[in-house]
């Protein structure tokens, strides 16, 4: 042992002082690494930054010092970055002779949950086939409030998820604005009726242009691409446990930029973050 540490012009001293400083290095990356899954395990595309916010007063409590770049350069090193992909597939059929109400989104200003709801119907893919996936998400707080998914595309869908979302209301607030896309769902007058005898105030985009109802396409997107709804799954009875579970983890766990690192369902009562519109900021639809 002696010539082991003489060799690398070290004392004693030294070589023992290098290797606990090397076994506490390695304790110390087993512990963030425990700490990234406890969190990835349920988020499994959460990034960086909002993984830094997550983890880093459990990294104080156990004296472990990592700012977030460290902790960047710590996920890249173990190859834990989460890689991007793209994604798209139509599911709007705008080609239809019903009315199509004018874009009220443009009219107000977003201060408050409950005063504006965004609604979209994504696919799912189930045993190599497509379901469709209807979600109603308030617009302030990005609370999911509604969901439905089937096998088809027809009114019912969005009907049922807007069902659910008036259930879920914590306020009373009238005429809450109903947005969507020109999709012959919402438009046709099943829908319309039924949402404006609930006290909806109809809203839906006017060009073929996705950034009008940017919101719910975003959410779309977290759902498939972070909770694994973009993967095809095995039934539709898994598919719904697993859309209900990663609505839950969602609302009341995932941070988001847009509210400042809140979560959802904190940020749907709470009431005090200044809303973010990703209207001509295009380059922000990937940090919400």
């Amino acid at each position: 042992m002696k010539c082991i540490y003489q060799c690398f012009g070290i004392s004693k001293q030294g070589y023992y002082k290098r290797i606990k400083k090397m076994e506490r290095l390695d304790q110390e990356e087993l512990q963030i690494k425990q700490l990234i899954r406890k969190y990835r395990r349920r988020m499994t595309k959460l990034g960086g930054i909002k993984l830094y916010d997550l983890i880093k007063d459990e990294l104080r409590a156990i004296d472990i010092k990592m700012g977030r770049d460290k902790l960047y350069a710590f996920l890249k090193a173990h190859g834990l970055l989460i890689p991007k992909t793209k994604r798209a597939f139509i599911t709007t059929d705008s080609k239809h002779f019903f009315f199509k109400s004018p874009n009220r989104l443009k009219e107000i200003t977003i201060n408050h949950s409950e005063q504006a709801w965004v609604s979209d119907i994504t696919y799912i893919k189930v045993n190599s086939a497509h379901a469709y996936l209807a979600l109603v998400t308030d617009a302030y707080s990005k609370k999911i409030m509604g969901y439905s998914l089937k096998d088809n595309m027809k009114v019912e869908l969005v009907k049922e998820a807007l069902q659910m979302a008036i259930k879920n209301r914590s306020f009373t607030h009238p005429n809450i604005i109903h947005h969507s896309d020109r999709g012959i769902q919402y438009c046709c007058p099943d829908f319309s009726e039924y949402a404006e005898n609930k006290g909806m105030v109809l809203s839906t985009t006017q060009q073929y242009d996705p950034y009008e109802n940017a919101v719910a396409e975003r959410i779309n997107g977290i759902l498939k691409y972070e909770f694994g709804l973009g993967n095809n799954l095995p039934s539709m009875t898994i598919a719904q446990h697993i859309l209900k579970q990663a609505i839950e983890i969602y609302n009341n766990e995932r941070p988001h930029f847009s509210l400042n690192l809140a979560k959802p369902v904190d940020a749907h009562i709470n009431q005090t973050h200044t809303y973010k519109s990703y209207k001509n900021e295009k380059s922000n639809l990937s940090k919400a």
